[in-house]
């Protein structure tokens, strides 16, 4: 039975790339000539570690050039203002969420500032260069890569997303294409449970018609207007 109270938020590439983080999404989204999925997968990752190892590398020094923009900001302030349970699912692989503030945020997809041992699955915050080979602390195995869910690849905690979505009372998608599953298979989930649901997207989505509502605009203006909205009932 869904909670009155209970708030579960997807969000996508399009929160931050208003903060400057490319998408790599589209026709454009290409990176030094190679198609995106080409360095984003298990298979690439065992033909030329050192490319896709310089791929991660590079996206995770440019979050150092990039700050939480007013979209980030006002999902942090309803965490702290809402008087029942937000939590924050993101399909994103930078920090902004947690920078500007959000503390339950769920990274489906993997964190750019962190390391994945492949031999003994050890985790550990990581926030230069990763070099193929670099040692896992914890098994002395050169097997660290980036804590990323390639293409192929299972998300991460999807048995807590799926207890969320069956228990929330209101389901968002934030800035997503609404085409990569299985977010994209959020909004049904949520809709068979109970919940309502609402899109904030630049564009109409793959899956806007799922959607009870859908408004469609910068997300950096969305956000907070639809934050304040929420907070003043």
């Amino acid at each position: 039975m869904p909670d009155s109270r209970a708030i579960v938020i997807l969000t996508g590439a399009g929160i931050s790339a208003e903060s400057g983080l490319a998408t790599f999404r589209g026709p454009g989204g290409l990176w030094e000539g190679h198609r995106v999925e080409d360095v984003c997968t298990p298979e690439a990752l065992a033909r030329d570690p050192a490319l896709v190892h310089r791929f991660y590398d590079l996206r995770r020094a440019a979050l150092a050039g990039v700050a939480p923009n007013a979209a980030h900001e006002a999902l942090a302030r309803l965490e702290r203002s809402w008087p029942g349970d937000v939590l924050l699912v993101t399909q994103n692989v930078d920090d902004l969420h947690e920078r500007a503030g959000s503390q339950a945020v769920l990274h489906m997809h993997g964190a750019l500032r962190s390391a994945l041992c492949a031999a003994c699955g050890e985790r550990l915050r990581w926030d230069g260069p990763l070099p193929p080979g670099s040692v896992c602390p914890a098994c002395a195995g050169p097997a660290l890569r980036p804590d990323i869910v390639f293409f192929g690849e299972i998300p991460y905690e999807m048995d807590r997303i799926e207890q969320a979505l069956s228990r929330a009372s209101l389901f968002v998608s934030i800035g997503t294409s609404g085409a990569v599953y299985p977010a994209a298979g959020f909004v049904r989930m949520a809709r068979a449970c109970g919940a309502g649901t609402l899109e904030l997207n630049l564009e109409p989505s793959a899956g806007s018609g799922w959607f009870d509502e859908c408004r469609h605009g910068p997300a950096s203006q969305l956000v907070p207007a639809w934050v304040d909205a929420l907070l003043a009932g």
